[in-house]
């Protein structure tokens, strides 16, 4: 399953997801509980390190260490979905980048 596929499921699931509203900070909460399987949030890399990687991009410092240790555990390929979901999120505007 893709990224935007998991996303679509995880709507209709009712997962918790980013939000344009979202700040640095809960987005690296969000992305703690998607890499933990926790609060009602499965444990899933590629997700965890897409909400990661706009954590970091919001500001997160936290953000940073925990999406480059996941790398680590990662294969090229779920990298790569991980940061093309990002991509999208911001693209679609669902999640607004600090200037």
């Amino acid at each position: 399953m893709n990224a935007q596929e998991l996303a679509q499921e995880s709507q209709a699931e009712g997962l918790p997801l980013p939000t344009p509203d979202m700040s640095g900070d809960d987005l690296f909460k969000l992305g703690m509980m998607y890499s933990a399987g926790s609060g009602g949030c499965p444990m899933d890399r590629v997700s965890a390190h897409m909400i990661f990687n706009l954590a970091a991009m919001k500001g997160s410092i936290e953000a940073r260490v925990y999406r480059r240790e996941m790398s680590r555990e990662m294969e090229r390929e779920e990298i790569a979905e991980a940061q093309k979901a990002a991509r999208r999120y911001i693209d679609q505007g669902v999640v607004k980048l600090v200037a």
